[in-house]
């Protein structure tokens, strides 16, 4: 009975020496969780609605620049490259050069939005790129501005660089566009769904229609092959027949003498 005493009165205090910084770590855990829930709570309601409007207004600003106007000026461009001349062409390349022009426009008005009235910390990725591509389009722009004419030896030069930083550009900005919707749900716990899946259903038929476009030409000539081409018409009897006569003719020989031998070796 002593031992079984002195037993319980060892255990009783061990269990409380190991099971006391278990409970209190469970304790500061649950705390801490429900402190950064409250915070997160918190910040969606420090969001006065004229916030709100602001985030709205600077991402449909960015959704028709980079998402909208800029993917659809390259396509405007790509198809001027396939004319051969002409008053079409011209017409493409100043609808590619207006579009542009407007998307560089709305996206500093987007971008002016975003440095004067939100908290600029660049601690994600929406903020990070969409830093970077404040930067590129004004390059791009300016690149474009400053097109050296066909012939020129820089020519080549620019226009790899312009096609290169175009596309990328392009891409980035749709990237982007799909971080500042996860950031706008975060911000404001709306739900984004239904802007995902109509920015998506844009972007895919973009993709398409330019796929498409370069493929056409193709597609035509493929129809030509298979036998869409007009088929010519059989000749009549007559003109068998003065065909059939024109190749039965028969040149004369003509008498081989040394003063010809010559010219009828070359005829």
């Amino acid at each position: 009975m002593q031992v079984s005493h002195l037993l319980g009165s060892f255990t009783i205090p061990a269990l409380y020496v190991f099971l006391l910084p278990l409970v209190s770590c469970s304790s500061h855990g649950e705390a801490t969780a429900s402190s950064s829930h409250k915070s997160i709570k918190e910040n969606v309601h420090k969001l006065s609605p004229q916030m709100t409007s602001y985030i709205a207004v600077h991402g449909l600003l960015l959704w028709v620049s980079m998402g909208f106007l800029m993917p659809v000026g390259i396509l405007f461009i790509r198809m001027a490259n396939k004319e051969e001349g002409g008053r079409r062409v011209k017409v493409l390349f100043y609808l590619h050069a207006l579009l542009q022009i407007l998307a560089v426009l709305l996206g500093t008005i987007g971008a002016v939005m975003s440095i004067k009235n939100f908290e600029n910390s660049f601690n994600n990725s929406h903020q990070r790129l969409g830093l970077a591509l404040y930067g590129a389009i004004w390059i791009q722009a300016l690149i474009g501005f400053f097109r050296p004419p066909r012939g020129n030896k820089r020519r080549s030069t620019w226009y790899l660089t312009h096609w290169i930083l175009g596309t990328v550009v392009s891409l980035v900005g749709i990237i982007n566009i799909y971080t500042g919707l996860n950031a706008y749900h975060e911000k404001t716990s709306r739900s984004t769904g239904i802007w995902t899946i109509l920015f998506t259903a844009e972007v895919s038929f973009i993709a398409f229609f330019y796929l498409f476009q370069d493929k056409w030409e193709y597609i035509q000539k493929q129809g030509l092959i298979l036998g869409n081409a007009p088929q010519p018409t059989p000749p009549s009897d007559q003109e068998n027949a003065t065909e059939q006569r024109d190749n039965q003719k028969v040149m004369l020989p003509e008498p081989c003498g040394k003063r010809n031998a010559l010219r009828n070796l070359f005829d």
